[in-house]
């Protein structure tokens, strides 16, 4: 078949760091605040009000604390494994690389005893009917390297007595999260809002805090995961009054896309993009014989990381991503390195509709091509 001729405008489809918001532009930043002091006046309320407008477009509750904390998803997630499991058994539920890093923490580093495993392999969930109401939990609740989401928090029970820690780093923006059940909410700000890396975001219930707060554990923390100020909660970081010192740049990034998320409408807009992108890349897959998705239960497929495989060699598949990046057709689709072979093409809400529509035609002569 003939080379297309009409390319995406913009051909950013990483899962990380995403796409940046339509119509971004550097020089549009409120720079005011660089140059000072993270801890001067100018520096806490730019801190401050990445909380505030944080907490307002998740719609998450008043009495949730929201901190901005060092090492992006990853460094969130660890500060809360690290101060808050060994009070009780744990269940950890993984069917991705990253839920899966967690287990290998929580055994291989922290060395917990009792720890049970809840795995099933790439493109379907595992039975969550086993995780117990008398354990913590760990899962993450969009599998980015899977395409595998669950598909609400159902299974999570209203009088647990464990705590859940939900790394939510390609959910947030994009998928309705259920705060009732979550305890512990992690992500970082290049997923959904194409942010910049380096820093995370956590938010901690109630009951999180009641365990940071009694729980001691028999380990040293180091200080970029302490969230304690004595036996309390050091309330301060949850006003942005960070651990340590944050890229302002980033900080004032992340404002610009959150003023985004809300000019369009809030997280009900935020969420009917990412949905509207998806169903053009489902519809791709329905249409051919050659493409599937890597989801099993179209119930339980991303709307922000979509993988999928292809009746094509690794080597082919490899090819394709190359070539396609080669056009600038499309950058950084190839399928994550410990998944199936496949690719894996970023959804999330500053992706716009027309340009996965203008990557569908290049999808079709690239797989021609790469059997050639």
């Amino acid at each position: 078949m003939s080379k297309p001729i009409t390319k995406p405008e913009r051909p950013f489809f990483s899962s990380g760091p995403c796409a940046k918001r339509p119509g971004y532009d550097l020089a549009n930043l409120n720079t005011e605040c660089l140059g000072r002091s993270h801890r001067s006046a100018i520096g806490k309320a730019v801190l401050k009000e990445a909380i505030d407008k944080t907490r307002k477009i998740l719609n998450i509750p008043d009495d949730y604390l929201i901190g901005l904390v060092p090492a992006s998803d990853t460094g969130a997630v660890e500060m809360i494994l690290w101060h808050t499991l060994g009070e009780r058994t744990v269940d950890v539920c993984h069917w991705e690389s990253f839920g899966k890093g967690w287990l290998t923490d929580i055994t291989k580093q922290l060395k917990l005893p009792e720890v049970n495993e809840i795995t099933a392999d790439y493109g379907v969930l595992p039975d969550l009917s086993q995780v117990s109401p008398a354990n913590d939990v760990v899962f993450t609740y969009n599998g980015t390297t899977s395409g595998v989401r669950v598909p609400n928090a159902d299974w999570i029970s209203d009088d647990r007595e464990g705590i859940t820690i939900c790394d939510a780093t390609s959910a947030a923006f994009a998928m309705d999260l259920p705060w009732a059940k979550l305890d512990v909410t992690t992500y970082s700000w290049q997923k959904v809002l194409g942010g910049e890396g380096g820093h995370g975001m956590i938010i901690l219930s109630p009951k999180a805090v009641a365990r940071i707060e009694s729980f001691k554990p028999d380990r040293p923390l180091p200080k970029i995961f302490r969230l304690l100020s004595g036996d309390s909660i050091n309330a301060g970081i949850f006003r942005g009054e960070t651990i340590n010192t944050p890229s302002m740049l980033a900080v004032v990034d992340y404002i610009d896309a959150l003023d985004w998320a809300e000019s369009i409408g809030g997280l009900p807009a935020m969420i009917a993009r990412a949905d509207a992108n998806t169903a053009v890349i489902d519809k791709f897959v329905a249409e051919r014989d050659w493409a599937n998705n890597l989801a099993v239960d179209p119930a339980t497929a991303s709307t922000t990381s979509v993988c999928l495989t292809l009746n094509l060699a690794a080597d082919k598949v490899k090819a394709m991503v190359k070539l396609l990046g080669s056009e600038d057709a499309a950058y950084d689709i190839g399928a994550y390195r410990d998944a199936p072979a496949g690719l894996r093409i970023w959804c999330g809400a500053t992706v716009n509709s027309e340009d996965l529509e203008a990557l569908i035609p290049w999808l079709d002569w690239a797989y021609a091509e790469v059997q050639k």
